[in-house]
């Protein structure tokens, strides 16, 4: 390259020539080069040595760039392979551009090289919050060397037994720290664990005075005329200690990272009072030396001051053995107050009018040196945090009875607070053949849509435990090397060799490479074990009989059953509220009989074939009440022991209304429909109403009325009603015959009109149409009622009610003048 020719020439250069490789490229894919291949051997010939040899660069471009981004990916050996690791080449090809994106800037002095943060920081510049930027990838995976590697105190992610506190002091102790490293025996999983060596101190301690009183709020320092102290010695932080002890609040936040970690790790320290802010990085390798501030932290002087402290609580015993004693949680303080949001960006936007970027909560905190971006961010958590809690300590106190229990606010968050500093950490369990566990395969795939079968399911669970076993071993997170939807498509689609099992893992699990072989007998031998195994299904009914630690349910339940006593013993003899009133009725007989031993006899309430008019109900004697031994008998005499009876369907009552008002009052017996001849005649609705209510209250109170019918009586009005029926119709017979005759004789009398001359129609002798006699002049007709062309189209119908709004009118529907 000629030393004078200057950037712009060179990067104007290198796109042309990449502009018109992709034009030729893009050119080529349009062509029919199948059709040239069929058609001229000697061009599918050479297209084909041309394919190995954009095969074989590609190849080698990929391991070149994949060395740069410390990325690799499997040989190209032909064109299938590039489909098969596309998403391998997409990552690749997208890091290889990231990163000369980024050396571009650097020379073109766009952007600048991070450096490491001194002693003490400069002031760092306020600068405006955006909420929509997504964060850089570099910033979110860093690719760095495992600091949990340089730590002179190792973790072991396969350590058994019940995790030790790491206390080897105890400072502001009640309680000896060897009387309070007791164990017991945890009821879910029936494990031993150790007590909280701070419990006793938490639970006994009295906080400060000035938690309770109000006072005037102490503003916060301008974040540009503060310093933040970078603290990676232990020098650092005995000097820190010593300003923290002259405090009587201090405000507390960390930064967690838990991708490439089994466990996790305790990234970053944010620790403020209200004239200084600390940061401290806690991934030194000699952090274990930080057990120091517990000089401070369990303190139940100081007030430490955290949002949102369940887990930052774990992760302060888990990692560093540091204790919080005297904490005030601000979550809790703006859950009892009801505030519509909870977290700290919503109280730091509430009482600072601050917006804190959250996307750095995603950020990769192990980066070393850390950018300013995430400096700033990690700084201003607890910059404004002692603020925040004077406005909320405040607001509680002007909402508390103290004199109230349940409404003193202030001492329920306290109560709260103390509630999340007894929270111990405690080792992840994972049981395989269960599912049990924080770590266990139980609760994921109770979420599955798919449904396995027992070679499905016997491979879904072998996988996890592989993946979970390879986490540990490696010191990575089990998400690290496959998800949880590469791992439920394994197990669905059961790869039947390496290069299917291969296509099934996304971009993010390629560190399986290593590995592949091992994965695959994993699941060959877990196929070969689950064809007799149990299903998916059968697993989980399986597990509702069993608890976490393998008890039966029925075991479990035993005891309580035993203790439950006899329901006899429980019965009482008398009412609680009636007392010793006799709780007995007209159909109970004098004396206890067993309620099986009889037959009960039930009279249904039936209509009797007779007409309207003529039926009314026989009362042979006077009411009395009856008894359960007579009944029998009675129903014998009254004709009703073996005698058939048809239920009939009711009528409408406004049709049958309507038809009784358009027939002459001889004809009021008659029915108007065929297939009423065809049935026997039913009483009126009324009267049916009537019966059926008595009959009804026959049967359930015994107290009413009965009818009493003889056999012959119901014979006479069935032949009566038969003769009616008869002479309806001869008469119906006699009106068509009538009405034919009429017809024909005005068919005839038109005939004989037409004959005549046409004479010119006469409109005032003409009758009105439009008041037309409402009398029905129809002789010999059936008695319904004349059709009114100007009537509603709802005819019989029930009319709905009128539509009111009682809310709007107040419960009025009238309208009233003056």
């Amino acid at each position: 390259m000629d030393p004078s020719q200057d950037f712009k020439s060179l990067q104007e250069t290198v796109q042309k020539a990449l502009v018109a490789t992709t034009r030729t490229a893009n050119g080529l894919a349009n062509e029919d080069l199948q059709f040239q291949r069929t058609a001229n051997p000697t061009v599918g010939n050479q297209l084909e040595e041309k394919s190995e040899r954009l095969l074989q660069l590609a190849s080698g471009l990929l391991k070149s760039a994949g060395k740069a981004t410390n990325q690799s990916i499997l040989a190209l050996d032909d064109a299938d392979d590039v489909e098969i690791q596309w998403k391998g080449i997409v990552d690749v090809i997208d890091s290889l551009l990231e990163k000369a994106d980024t050396c571009l800037d650097e020379y073109t002095g766009l952007i600048k090289r991070k450096h490491a943060p001194t002693g003490d920081s400069g002031p760092l510049i306020k600068r405006p919050k955006t909420t929509t930027e997504r964060l850089e990838w570099s910033l979110k995976r860093a690719n760095i060397l495992k600091p949990q590697n340089s730590f002179e105190k190792k973790i072991d992610n396969f350590e058994s037994g019940p995790w030790k506190p790491l206390l080897t002091k105890k400072p502001h102790a009640k309680v000896p720290l060897d009387e309070s490293l007791g164990t017991f025996t945890e009821e879910e999983f029936n494990t031993t664990q150790y007590k909280h060596p701070y419990e006793q101190e938490i639970l006994n301690m009295q906080y400060p005075k000035h938690v309770y009183e109000k006072r005037e709020p102490e503003l916060y320092l301008p974040v540009e005329k503060t310093t933040a102290v970078w603290v990676d010695t232990y020098e650092g932080v005995l000097e820190m200690l010593e300003e923290l002890k002259q405090a009587k609040e201090i405000a507390l936040d960390l930064e967690h990272h838990d991708y490439r970690s089994y466990t996790g790790l305790l990234s970053l320290m944010q620790i403020s009072t209200r004239e200084k802010d600390w940061i401290v990085d806690t991934l030194v390798p000699w952090r274990h030396k930080l057990e120091v501030l517990n000089e401070v932290f369990a303190d139940p002087n100081i007030t430490k001051v955290l949002h949102g402290a369940f887990m930052d609580i774990i992760w302060l015993q888990r990692d560093l053995g540091l204790y919080v004693v005297g904490l005030f949680d601000t979550h809790h303080a703006s859950a009892i107050l009801q505030y519509p949001g909870r977290s700290l960006a919503f109280l730091l936007k509430k009482f600072v009018d601050f917006d804190a970027d959250k996307k750095y909560q995603l950020a990769d905190w192990r980066i070393r040196p850390l950018p300013d971006e995430m400096l700033y961010y990690a700084r201003s958590d607890t910059h404004y945090l002692l603020y925040i809690y004077d406005m909320v300590r405040n607001e509680l106190i002007e909402s508390s009875d103290r004199s109230k229990p349940e409404k003193d606010l202030i001492e329920s968050v306290v109560q709260k607070s103390k509630g999340v500093s007894l929270q111990r950490y405690e080792h992840p369990y994972y049981d395989a053949e269960t599912g049990y566990g924080s770590r266990g395969w139980y609760n994921p795939i109770s979420k599955v849509a798919t449904l396995y079968d027992s070679e499905q399911f016997s491979v879904y669970k072998a996988v996890h435990n592989w993946r979970d076993q390879l986490a540990r071993r490696e010191d990575e997170s089990p998400f690290f090397f496959m998800t949880q939807q590469v791992l439920a498509d394994i197990a669905r689609v059961l790869p039947f060799d390496k290069k299917a099992l291969w296509s099934l893992l996304d971009s993010n699990a390629r560190g399986l490479k290593v590995y592949l072989d091992e994965l695959f007998d994993v699941i060959q031998a877990a196929k070969a074990k689950g064809m007799n195994g149990p299903t998916m299904m059968e697993a989980l009914r399986s597990s509702y009989g069993t608890g976490p630690n393998g008890a039966s349910k029925e075991q479990t339940s035993k005891s309580v059953s035993e203790s439950i006593p006899d329901i006899k013993e429980l019965k009482s003899q008398c009412s609680q509220l009636w007392g010793d009133v006799p709780m007995s009725s007209v159909w109970e007989d004098s004396t206890k009989t067993d309620k099986y031993s009889e037959k009960i006899l039930v009279v249904l309430p039936y209509q009797f074939p007779q007409d309207v008019q003529d039926t009314e109900p026989v009362l042979q004697e006077a009411p009395k009440p009856a008894t359960p031994s007579n009944e029998k008998a009675e129903l014998e005499r009254a004709g009703f022991g073996n005698q058939e009876f048809t239920l009939q369907a009711g009528r409408k009552r406004k049709l049958e209304k309507a038809n009784q008002q358009a027939e002459p009052e001889a004809e009021a017996g008659s029915h108007d429909s065929d297939s009423d001849l065809e049935m026997p005649v039913a009483p009126s609705a009324e009267e049916a109403t009537t019966e059926n209510q008595e009959d009804s209250s026959d049967v359930e109170a015994g107290q009413q009325e009965k009818v009493r019918v003889s056999d012959l009586e119901i014979n006479a009005q069935k032949k009566a009603a038969k003769e009616r029926r008869k002479a309806h119709k001869a008469a119906k017979k006699a009106a068509k015959a009538a009405a034919r005759q009429e017809q024909q004789e005005q068919q005839q009398s038109v005939g004989a009109r037409e004959d005549e001359e046409d004479q010119p129609f006469d409109y005032s002798k003409a009758s009105s149409v439009l008041h037309v006699s409402k009398q029905d002049n129809r002789s010999g007709r059936s008695g319904n009622k004349a059709f009114d062309p100007y009537g509603k189209k709802s005819g019989d119908a029930p009319k709905a009610g009128r539509k009111t709004n009682h809310v709007k009118s107040g419960g009025r529907s009238a309208t009233f003048k003056k």
